[in-house]
């Protein structure tokens, strides 16, 4: 993992497209509550600078910590850059830092097709095995029911059964931060993914 306090190339892209108006703090949850002239002015600036960005500088964004991590997904979903589906798919099973697992989900669902359906699905297979980790698993099947609904699939439903992974992993104990159901979750991504949706009109009237 690459650090920007001692990494002079990831500390300028740090400058340039993470810390900004705060945006590394304001994607995710916090992007869904904007509204009025802070929403269009925060989805403007976001879609300009993943118009901006170039491959290389996302690569070594996703190489940092969280922040840039977290941030670079956000710029790959709004530009829809696809050939990073498989680097966030890896990063999401990894889990190797926190805050950032949620974003390479809204992210896939922001692809929306079944390659994308697949790793959400890898993701579950292992990780609702795991009810001792309180991980991206919301996430990860919300993202999976919004391609679902998309793409007319019906991928989540071994995981939702009763019996299924989805019942026995909030059955153990991350019960207790357990706070909504699959609908739930995929209400979210949905609203994150229109939020992607905004910022990515910006983007491509940046690149005509």
């Amino acid at each position: 993992m690459r650090h920007a306090h001692e990494d002079p190339e990831l500390l300028a892209l740090v400058r340039r497209y993470v810390t900004p108006d705060r945006r590394y703090l304001r994607l995710g949850g916090p992007a869904i509550r904007m509204a009025g002239p802070d929403r269009a002015r925060f989805t403007r600036d976001l879609g300009e600078a993943a118009g901006d960005i170039t491959p290389r500088e996302l690569t070594v964004l996703l190489e940092g910590g969280w922040r840039e991590r977290k941030t670079a997904a956000w710029l790959i979903a709004v530009a829809r850059r696809t050939e990073f589906r498989e680097r966030l798919g890896e990063l999401l099973l990894a889990s190797e830092v926190c805050y950032a697992g949620s974003d390479y989900c809204v992210t896939l669902a922001t692809f929306g097709t079944p390659a994308d359906a697949c790793l959400l699905t890898g993701y579950l297979d292992r990780y609702l095995r795991r009810p001792d980790l309180y991980y991206d698993q919301p996430a990860a099947i919300g993202a999976l029911l919004h391609l679902d609904a998309a793409l007319r699939a019906d991928r989540a439903a071994p995981f939702l059964a009763p019996d299924g992974l989805w019942h026995r992993w909030i059955d153990g104990p991350p019960r207790k931060q357990h706070h909504g159901t699959a609908d739930s979750y995929r209400e979210v991504i949905d609203r994150l993914c229109g939020f992607a949706d905004e910022a990515a009109a910006h983007c491509t009237a940046r690149k005509r």
